[in-house]
């Protein structure tokens, strides 16, 4: 009973060790590398994609709290430009 106990571990490690070293070897090949490649390319135009969608989505909040049209000129309630731009204008059409 005992020594068939241990030879049944022996067999699940030795199947173990034999599937692990074939997916090793699988790995270290060119296909597997490429394959490994591709899965990283992959995920870093995911987060590159997130990322993107994450700051569109935080400036459209921050305009709309700060009062910003899309183009970013000032929504006034005046209707004249933004006054430090004016400011600049004049002085140099007086030059």
């Amino acid at each position: 009973m005992r020594r068939g106990l241990w030879f049944a571990v022996g067999a699940g490690a030795g199947v173990y060790a034999t599937t692990r070293a074939r997916r090793v070897a699988e790995a270290l090949t060119v296909d597997g590398l490429r394959d490994r490649l591709h899965g990283v390319a992959a995920a870093a135009r995911v987060f590159a994609d997130e990322a993107a969608a994450g700051r569109v989505e935080k400036e459209t909040e921050l305009r709309a709290r700060l009062g910003l049209v899309p183009n970013g000129a000032p929504e006034l309630a005046t209707g004249r430009g933004v006054r430090g731009v004016q400011d600049v204008d004049d002085k140099e059409g007086s030059r």
